[in-house]
Formats: C-alpha cells, sequence, structure tokens
C-alpha cells in the first residue's frame, strides 16, 4: 500500500513509525513531516491546510489511504475532498469534525444523547457571558468554542478569572473567530484521562488507555499546552471504568452521530474526567491525541495500518487489538517560552546518546535539518518516549534520556506520571 500522512508534529512521527513498521507499507509518505519523520517516510512539502494541493497529491500518487493527523484540515474538509476524488482516508468529515470544532455542537449533541457532562451555557456576547460568571460565580471552565491548538481552556478558580478568560476571548480576541463564541460550563472535581476509540459509523473499538498533562509546569500547574507528557496505561481508567465509558460516553455519541446524519468515521479521543460520581466527557477531539499517541504506539502489538484501512473501508467489526503488557511515557521537550513566546532556531546535540539508552525511543516534534546540525522549529519539540515492565522504570528510562541530551534552550516537565506514581 501506498500511505499519505499529513501533519509534521510528534503524533506524525509515531503513526509514521507504527505505520512503516507494517507489512503492507511498500511506500509511506507525509506531507509536510519533519525531520525525524523523514528517517521513515518521504517528506512532501505540502502544508497540512492546503486541501487542494494534497488531494491533487494524493490522486496523482494514487494513494491506497491517507491519514490525516491534526485538527484543523479535518474541520475544514479535507477528508471530503479525498473522498469525493475516491481515495480512502482516515478521518471524519468536515460534519463529524464539528464534535472538535465546535463546543456547542459537542454539548449539544450530550445534551440530545443523555451523555454526562457538566452544566454548560453558549455565549456569543460578552456582556451576557459576564453577566453569568457574577451570578454564578467560581470556580467555572471558560471554553473558546473553536479550535485552538490545546490552548482556549482557562479553569477559572476566582470570579476575577473567569471574567479575564471571558474578555480575552470576546473582546480582546486572543482566539480570533474561534473565541468569538464561548462555553461556560460548571467545574468538575476528579482526575482527568484520556480515552480513544476507533469508529466506523456504530462500530467501537477501545484502545489502551492513556493519560496526559496538558499544563506547563509540575504538578498541573500554570498555563494550558498542547501536552507536556503521557503514559500508558492508566490506572485510573480501570476495566470497569473503561466499560462504563463506552457504553454511556463513546457507544452513545457515534449512535447520535448517524442519528443527526453525520457518521463518525476515524478516531474518537475523549478527554474525561473522572469523578465521584463516575466519567464525565470534557471534550471532543476528533484525531489522535498528541503525545498520548507516542505511547499508545509503543503499546501496540497489532498491526496498526490494518485497524486503520478497516476504519476506513467500514469493516471494523473484524479487527481485535492486541497490546503489550510494558507500560509506555513520553516526555515532551519544549522550547523556552514555551507556550508563550519563544524563538525557533536552537540547535540539539546529543540525540543519538539519549536514544540509546534500553527502551528509548525518541519522536520529533517540530525539527529542522541544516545539514548536519538538528534545529528546533516549534514550541514542542521533542517526544522522548521510554517503555519499561513498570510505570516507574518507564519514567526513569525517560528522565535518563532527558538528561543525555545537549540543549541549553530546552526544558521539560519533571513530574509526568506524578498522579499514577505518587510523589516517588
Amino acid at each position: 500500500m501506498k500511505v499519505l500522512i499529513v501533519g509534521s508534529g510528534g503524533r506524525e512521527h509515531a503513526l509514521a513509525w507504527a505505520i512503516a513498521a507494517s507489512p503492507l507499507t511498500s511506500r509511506l509518505f507525509c506531507a509536510p513531516g519533519n525531520a525525524g519523520i523523514a528517517e521513515q517516510a518521504e517528506c512532501v512539502a505540502i502544508a497540512a491546510d492546503d486541501l487542494v494541493g494534497l488531494t491533487a497529491f494524493a490522486k496523482r500518487e494514487a494513494m491506497d489511504l491517507v491519514v490525516i493527523g491534526p485538527e484543523d484540515p479535518l474541520v475544514a474538509g479535507l477528508a471530503d475532498a479525498l473522498r469525493a476524488a475516491g481515495i480512502k482516508v482516515f478521518g471524519p468529515s468536515a460534519a463529524a469534525a464539528a464534535l472538535e470544532g465546535s463546543k456547542t455542537f459537542m454539548k449539544t449533541i450530550c445534551r440530545q444523547a443523555g451523555i454526562p457532562t457538566a452544566a454548560w451555557q453558549t455565549f456569543d456576547d460578552p456582556a451576557a457571558a459576564l453577566d453569568y460568571v457574577r451570578r454564578h460565580g467560581a470556580p467555572l471552565v471558560i471554553k473558546a468554542d473553536g479550535l485552538t491548538a490545546g490552548k482556549g481552556v482557562t479553569i477559572a478558580m476566582t470570579e476575577a478569572e473567569a471574567e479575564a478568560a471571558v474578555r480575552q476571548c470576546m473582546v480582546d480576541g486572543q482566539f480570533g473567530r474561534s473565541g468569538q463564541d464561548i462555553v461556560v460550563e460548571a467545574f468538575l472535581a476528579g482526575e482527568e484521562a484520556s480515552f480513544f476509540a476507533l469508529v466506523d459509523g456504530e462500530t467501537v473499538l477501545p484502545l489502551a488507555s492513556a493519560q496526559d498533562h496538558k499544563a506547563v509546569g509540575e504538578g498541573d500547574t500554570g498555563p494550558n499546552t498542547g501536552g507536556m507528557g503521557a503514559y500508558s496505561p492508566a490506572p485510573v481508567v480501570s476495566e470497569a471504568m473503561a466499560e462504563t465509558v463506552l457504553e454511556t460516553i463513546i457507544r452513545p455519541t457515534a449512535r447520535a452521530m448517524v442519528a443527526a446524519g453525520r457518521p463518525f468515521q476515524g478516531v474518537l479521543y475523549a478527554g474525561l474526567m473522572i469523578t465521584s460520581d463516575g466519567p464525565y466527557l470534557l471534550e471532543y477531539n476528533v484525531r489522535f491525541g498528541d503525545p498520548e499517541t507516542q505511547v499508545l504506539c509503543l503499546r501496540l502489538k497489532s498491526d496498526l495500518l490494518v485497524a486503520l484501512l478497516a476504519v476506513a473501508e467500514g469493516g471494523l467489526h473484524h479487527v481485535d487489538l492486541r497490546w503489550h503488557d510494558d507500560a509506555a511515557m513520553v516526555v515532551v521537550m519544549a522550547t523556552d517560552g514555551y507556550p508563550g513566546a519563544y524563538h525557533k532556531g536552537s540547535e540539539i546535540r546529543g540525540l543519538d546518546a539519549a536514544a540509546a539508552g534500553e527502551g528509548i525511543t525518541i519522536f520529533h516534534a517540530a525539527t529542522r535539518r541544516d545539514g548536519a546540525r538538528l534545529l528546533a522549529n516549534g514550541g514542542r519539540v521533542l517526544n522522548v518516549c521510554a517503555t519499561g515492565a513498570t510505570l516507574r522504570q518507564a519514567r526513569d528510562r525517560a528522565y535518563d534520556a532527558v538528561d543525555r541530551l545537549d540543549w541549553p534552550d530546552g526544558f521539560c516537565r519533571r513530574d509526568i506520571g506524578w498522579r499514577a506514581l505518587g510523589e516517588d
């Protein structure tokens, strides 16, 4: 098979790594890719949001499957354009991608299907939103309605923080059109977890559990990022909890989307809050998570390409997935200043030494080559991954590899996995 992966981050590098290992793969392309992905795939200089260029390339090269990584091209309709050209796609239509593209749409589906989620209101007028905040008080969660690269959510523990978040979105325009409408929802206490399931309409196949760390600082403090690390399995998602999530959240969503004339085909990524009353849906993403995909790919025994193709062809009921017992962890190395302002172009050394450790795999998230030099080319730059017989062993191996890197302009959180491992 000839396969095209769309995207350029750590998630796409992990997908390329797994798909390249499939005996079904004859040629693998990635658009636009990065310096690490170039070791597994032929990188093509077409931007992930260039729907016309990507469709023309996939048609010209007679791709057997296109795997779309990021959310922006999905919401913009890339999967629709490819299917119209007769090309098999892993990824939902624009109509189905609204589960991520609009928080209001996602919440409406929850209401219609009886899916447990936090109480909410949507607003398109800042004065009405501010009045709601003052009447209800804190804590509240303020969310930009549209896509914000994981940065449009504020957990406001005080009324002043909530008001500031409303103004940032609706008055200051921090997130552009994505923040013109907002969702204000009740604060839920508990432990967050990520739950992934392949869906080809109504058939649902769950993946292994994972938990990520969105905040930039230790102890889950500071502003939200695209993700500073993850691990799998997540102890908070027991087998019983996983079945509850499937029955109360994932399967009802799949049925509701079919009923709405928007059948979902791809991977549903449910951001959950595990409370004392059970699991609640915080948000849906309509693509593989980043950095959770990295640890899931390391733990997957089965052929990923077979599963993705089955989703594209509507044959998911024929697929069964097997997983390694070993735990996996990823530590994200980011450029100093992220998620705020940062400089591109700093040199990264010591990659070979870091990757030489037992159980270590390093995925590139934002790198480029300048001759023999490897340069940082974004905010989240490297994903240092490790597997181990236990989560603690995976953690120790990952941070040993981090310490072998020579990148003065980079930083990472030093407590990935702390909820599962405690203070140790």
